[in-house]
């Protein structure tokens, strides 16, 4: 059974950067998709991005030109880049990986971690 496990939340201030990091266990890493996404609190669930088993990456447009999804196949490792961070990111974020088809749902998540971006 697959596991998901994010780190490098915290608090920063506005203009600041964190990078967040997803360690997985237990399933073929390399084989699977991945996603970052996140859920600022009243708000609904929001997918930021997305990182193919091949590297193609695909953003939100509250993401563009200030995230950077990557991923290390050599480590298990599904990294969120997130630089310029605004009030409206706080939240909630999520790893997901291994989608069901193009377009499914994601059969591993992670319980998350807290950003808190201050003014």
């Amino acid at each position: 059974q697959g596991q998901l496990v994010e780190s490098g939340g915290g608090s920063v201030q506005v203009g600041g950067s964190l990078k967040l990091s997803c360690a997985a266990s237990g399933f073929s890493f390399s084989s699977c998709g991945m996603a970052w996404y996140r859920r600022a609190r009243g708000k609904e669930r929001e997918l930021l991005s997305t990182i193919s088993k091949t590297g193609i990456t695909t953003y939100a447009d509250s993401a563009k030109g200030r995230f950077t999804i990557s991923r290390d196949n050599a480590k298990d490792t599904l990294y969120l880049r997130m630089n310029s961070l605004k009030t409206a990111d706080t939240a909630e974020y999520f790893c997901a990986a291994c989608r069901i088809g193009d377009t499914g749902d994601f059969v591993y998540w992670g319980p998350g971690t807290q950003v808190i971006v201050s003014s």
